[in-house]
Order: C-alpha cells, then structure tokens, then sequence
C-alpha cells in the first residue's frame, strides 16, 4: 500500500469484511510497518473475528477512515508494553489493533461519533433530492437547465431537465459520493461520469460516486428500480449493489428492481453479459451466475438462492417509456406498483381480491383509466378521492 488512497480503499474493505486473503495479508503488512505489533494474528484469526462483528456501510466506512489511522500511533504504544511470553498476547493484539476497525465501527452504531442523522426520505414527497457527500441537500427541478457542484462548490456536471450529465473531465482526485433519491410518481435519468446512462424508476435511491476513479471498480449503490446501460470499460467493472447482491459487467444493458418489499431482486438481461454474486463473496465466472441476453436472474432475499429464466424483456423495460406491465401478478403486488407509479395511496377492503393474479398492460395511462379498465374486465369496485383510492 504505497498510496494514501489505496490504505483508504483496503480499509474500507477490511472494516466492511470484503477483504480478500491476500488483501487481508496486505492491512496486516500495513500495521506490522507501523510497529503495531511483530505477532499480528493471522489472516484466518481476522477474518474468523471479522465473521462475528456486524458489517456496517460503506459510507461509515469511507467515514471512520481518518479515525483509523489517526488511532494508529496511539495503538502501537499499547502494544509495546505487552510482556513477550504471555498466553493472551495474541487475542490483545487482535484487540489493541482491529479496535482501531471494528471499535470505531461499534462507536458509530452506538452513537459516540455519529455525524447529523438524515431524516427519513418521503417518496410520497413531489420533490427528486440529491444529497451531497458532506449531506446536504438540493431539491431537484425537473424544468431547470443549472450547474450541478459538489460539497466543495466545485462544478462536476450539469443538469437539463430531467437528466444530469456529470463531467468526464472534472478534477476529483478521491471517491466522493451523490445520492440521488426520486419519489413516487416520477423518473429520473443520470449520465455518470464515465459516460453510464442510468434511468431511475419511482422511488428509488441510487447512491453514485461522483466522478470514477482510474484504478477502482465502477461501484453504485440502488434501492429501487433502475435501467443501466454501462459504458465499456475492461479495465473498471461496473458494479450495481442490490443489498445482499452484486451483479457485475463489463459494458452492457440491463435492468435492476430492488425494491424492499419485494421478496426477489430481480436482474434483467437485454445486451451482453452481467455476473451476480453475494456480496460477501468475490465474483468468479467459473462459479457465478452469469446471464444471456433474453434472461431473468432473480436472486432470493430470503434464502440468498439465484434462479435464472428466459423472459420478455420488454415486459420488465416498458416503464422506461412510460409503459405499465403486469404479467401474472398478485393484486396486491399491482398495488404496490400502482402506487409508486402514480403516488397514490390504494386501500383494498376486498381480502379475496389480494392474491387473485392478473395480466394487463399500460402505456402512459392515467390511473382513473387503469382503475376504470379493472373496473370494466374485472368488476373491481372503486372510488378516487384526492390521491386515495378505496376498494371495496
């Protein structure tokens, strides 16, 4: 580790457990060079200890960082006065020097270094919000032509209308990260810094550096639903996290829903090839799912399991355009989507209508004319007042 940045990212990683074993080898080389102790434990003695702390996220790790090595001094004298021959050296060394990691990361939970708590964000709000590295907050208007800046007022791209262009060539040295959040009702589009295009469904929360680093995996972060088509680049894999999944590329199209009600994440496959892995693994093409183009990988929330099948692809796209799709879907799953999709609230009285499973398919309708079309094919009965509709 001959760079400030690369002690960032190893930590982070270590701290988050993501470490490689050779990567793991490297943090411990890094903490025998400040002569933190000559008996560090081992990478299996880490990684067993590493196993049993709950991870925290990333944004805490990149957060701690400047704690981690601030403490490192502090922690070597702790060490020194350790007798050689005693029996518990070992496990206070792992103590004395992953609590500089794992310590700092339990503060946080608890509370003794938390930074200002960001309030809950309302996807029933009319209001896109892009959120800053340091945490401020910007309201996004969909009718603006504006500069877009950064924390440090530096600009790094611009918006027009419902898309933001982020500059290829802007001066960031260091991962700083945007978080672009989009309440029910609407869609956004993004254009990364590496020339990605990226479609935001309804609520949804893509979290994005705001500019790629040369050297380091191309990584995002989506809670939502979103429609990416990647800029090739062999030397920077792009990575979407879904939570407890990873789906990896190179350079291809394909669409992502990640919502947290829905018990699957599901992977869609229009051009190329994308691998999907745990998180807590290290992708491997040999043992990984990967998909063809025309396929669905749907990875369990549950039970952690990935099952693949060829779909129509238009079916989990057609939003994109404005486009509404359901194919043998529960009732109460086309209510949850009616309501993101127009920021209604839908109340169903009808218990027996819940999982009755339908087929039907939208462009650009309003909701009184999807209502009016279950009314008509279905016999549903409803009333709209304001943005509430009742079932009966």
């Amino acid at each position: 580790m001959n760079s400030n940045s690369e002690i960032k990212s190893l930590l982070q990683k270590f701290v988050l457990n993501q470490c490689t074993p050779e990567e793991t080898n490297e943090v411990i080389a890094y903490y025998k060079k400040n002569k933190l102790t000559d008996d560090f434990p081992s990478v299996t003695d880490i990684q067993n200890l590493l196993s049993e702390m709950p991870k925290m996220s990333q944004q805490t790790a990149d957060s701690i960082f400047a704690s981690i090595l601030a403490n490192t001094k502090e922690e070597e004298n702790v060490i020194e006065i350790i007798p050689e021959k005693s029996n518990f050296r070992k496990y206070i060394a792992i103590a004395a020097s992953i609590v500089v990691l794992l310590g700092i990361g339990l503060a946080y939970q608890k509370g003794t270094f938390t930074a200002k708590p960001q309030p809950k964000f309302d996807f029933k709000s009319s209001d896109i919000v892009l959120q800053l590295e340091n945490g401020n907050t910007q309201i996004i208007s969909e009718n603006n032509k504006v500069v877009v800046k950064d924390a440090d007022g530096n600009v790094v791209g611009n918006q027009d209308g419902d898309k933001i262009i982020y500059d290829t060539n802007s001066d960031l040295e260091k991962i700083a990260y945007n978080t672009i959040k989009i309440p029910y009702g609407k869609k956004f589009r993004l254009q990364l810094s590496d020339g990605t295009l990226v479609q935001l469904n309804s609520g949804t929360t893509l979290k994005y550096p705001v500019k790629f680093i040369a050297g380091e995996n191309r990584q995002v972060f989506l809670d939502g639903e979103a429609f990416f088509d990647v800029a090739k680049d062999k030397k920077h894999p792009f990575i979407v996290n879904a939570d407890a999944l990873n789906i990896r590329v190179l350079g291809t199209h394909f669409n992502v829903s990640n919502y947290p009600e829905d018990i699957a994440t599901d992977v869609v496959l229009v051009e190329g090839s994308v691998g999907m892995y745990p998180v807590n693994e290290e992708f491997d093409a040999a043992k990984n799912t990967i998909l063809k183009p025309g396929y669905k990988g749907s990875f369990n929330k549950e039970n952690a399991l990935i099952s693949t099948k060829p779909v129509i692809t238009d079916i989990y796209t057609s939003w994109i355009n404005g486009g509404l799709t359901f194919r043998n879907m529960a009732f109460k799953n086309i209510i949850t989507k009616l309501e993101r999709r127009y920021n209604v609230t839908i109340v169903n009285k009808n218990e027996k209508l819940a999982n009755e499973k339908f087929n039907a398919s939208f462009n650009d309708e309003s909701i009184e004319k999807v209502m009016s079309y279950f009314n008509d094919i279905h016999g549903i009965n409803y009333t709209i007042k304001n943005n509430q509709i009742l079932i009966k």
